[in-house]
């Protein structure tokens, strides 16, 4: 028995021996490996890291880091862009100001960036805009009582009623134009001396009193006073206001009729603000109704109205239209179509090379080796 014991002593003391031998391998098998995994330095450890420090591919003290698709923009650390699948790119001491960058051929072919040639000519843009039909505010009229009276008669009854020229709108009885009339036939067969002073000074004081040239002269033909006065349209058109009512009493200068002119209109259309120095006052223009189709109407613009809607952003450009057949309607939806007086000889660029900056509008200028700078 003593002899298994001892054997059994023998063995577990050659199992703590093997399971020690084999801790110290692996703890030594552990540091090498240890020591294999742990990097080794590095370039990358000396790369820039803050502005300031030296850029070493061109030795100049670095501003700072951007994107070059969004150059204004600024990082003061190396590393990926938010923008773009690229490395951020640092901006060095002497060139911040120029606007240049640089792009590697294998950034620029990832990126799929294109050059195209600058050239100069003539551009012949025409601009299409909405606009709506409005009456000439220059061709207007405004009738009015001449003298103290009444209406008797009223010839025209509504507002937006066509009145031509010459046409009767309403009769009126002016007392005061009836005693100015006895006194200038009471005078006018005298024969005394002074008797032309006399017919003279009545003649003034029926113009004074309000009458007009014509009715002076039709008294005089007629040679005896008339009592009621019609009150004629001075020109064709609409009328947009009404005043006058049947019995209603007139006084010196109250407004009886307003009457817009259709033979010209003004046609106000809506230009983006962006698109506003292309559009000049006196450019030709070319307008269109759906409300008469096949039907062109030329014209020109007439003002430029120094204003914005600040809910569109556009501008209104005035265009005068001649409407000799009164076929445009105030409140009508036209399309305008304009033309510049004369094309400009200037520089033209791709429109997918132009960068809105929301401020102003950029290219990039290929200046060679991998150089592009904002101009």
């Amino acid at each position: 028995m003593n002899r298994y014991l001892i054997a059994g002593l023998t063995g577990a003391v050659a199992l703590s021996v093997l399971g020690y031998a084999l801790y110290r391998t692996g703890v030594s098998a552990g540091r090498t490996q240890a020591m294999v995994d742990q990097p080794a330095p590095t370039a990358a450890a000396h790369a820039p890291q803050k502005p300031g420090d030296i850029d070493p591919r061109t030795g100049k003290k670095i501003l700072y880091w951007h994107d070059p698709m969004v150059p204004a923009q600024r990082f003061d650390h190396p590393g990926k862009s938010p923008f773009m699948d690229m490395q951020l790119v640092p901006v060095v001491e002497g060139g911040a100001d120029t606007g240049a960058i640089e792009i590697s051929p294998r950034l620029q072919q990832n990126l799929g960036v294109r050059t195209a040639l600058v050239a100069r000519g003539q551009l012949h843009p025409e601009i299409t805009a909405s606009a709506s039909v409005a009456y000439d505010e220059r061709d207007v009229a405004l009738v009015q009582a001449r003298a103290n009276g009444f209406v008797e008669r009223l010839r025209v009854r509504a507002t937006l009623d066509a009145v031509r020229e010459g046409e009767p709108l309403a009769d009126l009885y002016v007392p005061d134009w009836i005693a100015a009339q006895v006194e200038y036939l009471a005078v006018k067969d005298l024969n005394s001396p002074g008797a032309a002073d006399l017919v003279d000074g009545a003649r003034q004081r029926m113009r004074l009193a309000g009458m007009p040239e014509d009715l002076i002269r039709a008294l005089e033909k007629r040679g005896r006073p008339q009592s009621r006065f019609t009150l004629l349209a001075p020109i064709s058109g609409v009328i947009t206001e009404l005043m006058a009512r049947e019995g209603m009493t007139v006084t010196v200068g109250s407004s009886l009729f307003r009457i817009n002119g259709l033979r010209r209109v003004w046609v106000n259309a809506e230009v983006a603000e962006t698109l506003g120095e292309r559009v000049h006052r006196g450019d030709a223009v070319h307008a269109r109704t759906a409300a008469l189709p096949g039907v062109a109407f030329d014209g020109r613009v007439g003002a430029i109205l120094p204003s914005v809607n600040v809910a569109t952003r556009t501008l209104t450009a005035r265009v005068e239209l001649a409407n000799p057949r009164m076929e445009l309607l105030p409140g009508m939806f036209v399309t305008v179509q304009f033309a510049p007086a004369a094309p400009a000889d200037v520089l033209l660029v791709p429109s997918e090379a132009v960068i809105e900056t929301g401020t102003r509008r950029v290219v990039m200028l290929a200046e060679g080796d991998a150089r592009f700078r904002r101009v």
